[in-house]
């Protein structure tokens, strides 16, 4: 990504599903996964590789096409959730955009399940999806079956992705046949509505959990992984994302199956959603900067990122009152 591409459309989700694969313990048990090597690597990704001026403005707007926007809070109301729609439908000031001479929405707007019909209604006709956060979000201790039912409701009101939380339990006891199963039976679900397994990493002790985790998802099905509700203590860090991520690549190599990544939680900055999106394309390359691949869980850093867009435009930086929350 070297220019500002002419349009910024949201893209459907256009590739395979994860047809998953059986329980394969041997693909990750006694994977050892260096914390120290992780560490460096990450670091590295951001001090090897700079982008400035019209390449910054370029890795910005399509970090705003991969950004799922976000409200979930206990305190949503029918009314805030259609002003997020509003946001998503147009991210960036009309000025800004024809400045820069794109046109972008977000990759999708995310919400608890009795906000999703009226987020429904809000995108109708955008072609931008909704995606819902199920299976007793974010802790998930509910019985299995009011997690399934709970995926079901979200999906007859219209959700067409499902962020799914899994039993942190059964990782940090190594029970993988129960997290399979679990996973799998909520893949089931979902019907044609796409499976993101959030695996809250911030709860699982090591990144060598992080890793099983990710593949024991990938094999139940998942069509995402996903790093953190934004809950947790600790929500996406690179070093855990790059561990998702070989994962993920891991993955793939075997069973040919292209799965899409998803950090969220911690990330508020132009900085991070360049960071993340370069982490990215130097792991696994071009494709992985679609959203049909690849997503960002921070609201928040909409407005970083709007104000170092309209900086690229006119040579200012603007207050942050003056950027619609997001």
């Amino acid at each position: 990504m070297t220019s500002l591409p002419a349009t910024a459309t949201q893209m459907a989700l256009h590739h395979a599903r994860n047809a998953g694969t059986a329980l394969e313990p041997a693909m990750f048990e006694g994977h050892a996964v260096n914390r120290s090597a992780a560490e460096k690597r990450a670091a590295q990704l951001t001090t090897r590789r700079s982008v400035k001026k019209a390449h910054q403005a370029a890795w910005l707007v399509n970090a705003i096409r991969c950004i799922d926007l976000t409200t979930l809070a206990g305190d949503d109301t029918a009314g805030r959730v259609r002003r997020l729609c509003a946001k998503a439908r147009q991210p960036i000031r009309p000025d800004i955009a024809e400045a820069l001479g794109v046109t972008v929405t977000t990759g999708a707007v995310c919400v608890y399940p009795t906000m999703v019909p009226h987020a429904v209604e809000a995108l109708e006709g955008t072609g931008i999806p909704v995606a819902s956060v199920a299976t007793g979000f974010p802790a998930g201790l509910m019985p299995l079956p009011l997690r399934l039912e709970e995926i079901r409701w979200a999906v007859q009101q219209g959700a067409q992705e499902i962020d799914i939380v899994i039993t942190r339990e059964h990782v940090l006891t190594g029970n993988w046949p129960a997290l399979y199963d679990e996973v799998k039976a909520m893949r089931e679900a979902c019907g044609d509505a796409h499976l993101k397994a959030i695996l809250a990493t911030g709860d699982l002790a090591t990144l060598g959990n992080v890793y099983a985790a990710s593949m024991v998802a990938m094999q139940a099905g998942a069509d995402f992984i996903k790093t953190s509700t934004g809950k947790e203590g600790v929500n996406a860090t690179l070093p855990v994302s790059l561990t998702m991520v070989r994962a993920l690549r891991d993955y793939g190599a075997i069973t040919g199956e292209r799965i899409g990544f998803k950090p969220a939680g911690g990330m508020k900055t132009a900085k991070d959603a360049i960071a993340w999106q370069i982490l990215m394309r130097e792991e696994l390359g071009r494709d992985w900067l679609e959203p049909d691949l690849f997503r960002l869980g921070a609201s928040s850093m909409l407005g970083d990122i709007e104000r170092q867009l309209e900086h690229h435009v006119t040579g200012r930086y603007a207050a942050a009152h003056r950027h619609a929350p997001s």
